[in-house]
């Protein structure tokens, strides 16, 4: 078991974050920073609260949504109607004293109620401000920003799965998983640059720029070659541009991903291969035969067990690995060792899975759970004086 670094010894102990930011994308963001040591204050909507708290994809544990408590925990919430003065005035005088704001909205939902960027940022000059959209300010800044959208318009889901497969999807929401690590790594830059030159910042993302982002090693080779489309594998597919025998095949009993190899002829006489003499000493050849050669290896390992491959090719220098699936994988010493489950509270208790860094030879491991919709409410405002704000407004 490792040891889990106390709250206020880890690196954004002291920071107050405001999220203001809903579904996943934003509070993933939220999440990270409050697994880094920060003070994280949910802001909500009175009595329906984030959305996230009813969308369930799962059995509620103890009737409440086990997805809003995971990528909520370690949070404090509170309550406010954008639209009432006196609600306003006290988030007015919340937002005077944090650090960091984050945000989610459709554009120009914010700015509406007096919290877009350029008002706080006359409010509290060295906020760093925290927005993610679906499309940024393009043509497409008004359409859902939503992650299966997103990675239908990115080519993400054109590119996934082999020739013969209508797009696939990725089965997470990559989109939102990306975009707020891509803006927690911008807020994380913003909060080094205030320590050196004391401003705050605007840092900005969306959906689809963490996927391009994502791609960009697929991009690069197709903005640099003709702008040629790559053609997805016939079968057997693990990577548009990557000829064979980069790829995942069955075997007699579940399937064997390979990627590396000292060379085909090398692979060809391991796994007794006929059939790939063609091939074996002409990469080109090679390369425009991905198909062919795909096929005659994925008849040699349909003949072994996936054990009886791995004992014989990981020994000879060929890179390759059993397809596992959860319960496989959480069966695995090596997934044990890592420590990832952690128990968060509530009124039931709730599984769910650490972040992935170690500072210090530490986890940042939390039993914390979410927060009860607005229950910090009160005592959040009073302990920064919001209320005799809001009074005097």
């Amino acid at each position: 078991m490792m040891n889990a670094l106390p709250q206020n010894k880890r690196p954004l102990a002291g920071l107050l974050v405001l999220d203001f930011s809903q579904y996943l994308s934003g509070p993933f963001c939220g999440l990270k920073l409050a697994d880094l040591g920060a003070r994280v204050i949910k802001v909500e909507r009175p009595g329906t609260g984030d959305p996230c708290r009813g969308l369930f994809i799962s059995d509620p544990v103890g009737g409440e949504n086990p997805l809003f408590h995971a990528i909520n925990r370690n949070k404090e919430s509170i309550t406010a109607d954008l639209r009432n003065p006196q609600d306003r005035a006290r988030l007015t005088a919340l937002v005077a004293q944090a650090d960091v704001l984050i945000q989610n909205f459709r554009p120009g939902v914010i700015a509406r109620q007096g919290l877009g960027y350029d008002d706080v940022a006359q409010i509290n000059p060295q906020l760093v401000y925290g927005s993610i959209s679906g499309f940024s300010d393009t043509d497409w800044r008004d359409l859902p920003g939503q992650d299966l959208l997103a990675q239908a318009r990115s080519g993400l889901m054109w590119l996934t799965g082999s020739g013969d497969h209508p797009p696939m999807p990725m089965g997470l929401s990559v989109a939102d998983m990306l975009a707020g690590e891509a803006l927690t790594q911008g807020i994380l830059a913003a909060l080094v640059g205030r320590g050196v030159h004391g401003r705050g910042a605007l840092v900005e993302t969306s959906l689809l720029e963490a996927l391009l982002s994502l791609q960009f090693e697929v991009l690069t080779t197709h903005l640099n070659d003709g702008h040629q489309l790559p053609q997805r594998p016939a079968a057997n597919g693990a990577h548009a541009y990557i000829g064979a025998p980069y790829g995942v095949y069955a075997t007699r009993d579940g399937h064997l991903a390979i990627a590396m190899t000292p060379s085909l002829r090398h692979l060809a006489g391991l796994m007794q291969i006929d059939g790939l003499d063609p091939w074996l000493d002409d990469p080109q050849a090679a390369r425009a035969a991905r198909d062919d050669i795909n096929a005659v290896i994925a008849a040699q390992v349909a003949t072994r067990s996936t054990t009886e491959w791995l004992a014989m090719l990981q020994p000879a220098d060929i890179w390759c690995a059993e397809v596992l699936d959860w319960h496989a994988l959480m069966a695995a010493p090596a997934f044990g060792q890592l420590d990832m489950v952690q128990r968060i509270g509530g009124a039931t208790g709730l599984d769910t899975l650490r972040g992935p860094l170690r500072l210090d030879r530490q986890t940042l491991a939390s039993g914390r759970g979410a927060p009860r919709l607005g229950a910090d409410t009160a005592r959040v405002f009073s302990e920064f004086g919001c209320d005799a704000n809001a009074a005097r407004g």
